[in-house]
């Protein structure tokens, strides 16, 4: 009899777990969390649609709970009971404007759906494709701004991070010695002009 209630026991954690992982896979908005037995997060296709437009600061998807933002939203990011997976901060290596002081500042609660004011204001969505190449062979390039996102891995390793976007070698820490931002289309041109050298100047 002793042998069935532990069987018992132990089956009910993971029925609920299963029970759990069934909710999030019938939410297409939400996806199983990596190495957290029964979290779930919001898809990039989601999180996206938290920005106002490409490169916006994403508002707040939960209520106003009065606490510090960063209790939540640290290095790795969290399980938050009754909410979801809080991801990660990219703001921790952030030096100017105050990274991880004053949240608020750009990220806003969304209290309501209905139009401020009527306007014909589209903002562009944002970009969820990878970050080109510039030969290949090179590492991707990347495709966003870097102010106010130094902290990579809040965004590309992690429990928090997206599928895509995720880095096959987290155990590199500088990525910029590879990794460069765009910063334009122009062909590059050498001031010192074509074949010539400073001597023959």
């Amino acid at each position: 009899m002793r042998t069935s209630i532990v069987t018992v026991r132990a089956a009910v954690p993971l029925v609920a777990l299963v029970a759990l992982v069934a909710a999030a896979c019938s939410d297409p908005g939400k996806v199983p969390v990596p190495d957290r037995d029964g979290a779930v997060k919001s898809t990039a296709s989601v999180r996206a649609e938290r920005r106002a437009y490409d490169g916006a600061p994403p508002t707040v998807p939960h209520e106003n709970f009065g606490a510090s933002c960063t209790g939540c939203h640290d290095g790795r990011g969290q399980s938050v009971s009754g909410v979801g997976f809080a991801p990660a901060s990219p703001h921790d290596n952030t030096s100017k404007a105050g990274g991880t002081v004053r949240c608020r500042q750009c990220h806003v609660f969304q209290t309501t759906d209905d139009l401020f004011v009527v306007s014909e204001y589209e903002g562009i969505p944002q970009d969820l494709a990878a970050g080109d190449r510039a030969t290949a062979g090179a590492p991707p390039r990347i495709p966003h701004r870097i102010l106010m996102r130094e902290n990579c891995v809040a965004c590309h390793d992690g429990p928090g991070a997206r599928e895509e976007a995720r880095t096959t070698h987290p155990e590199r820490t500088r990525c910029r010695q590879c990794h460069v931002p765009v910063a334009g289309n122009q062909v590059f041109e050498s001031s010192l002009g074509a074949g010539q050298t400073d001597e023959e100047r």
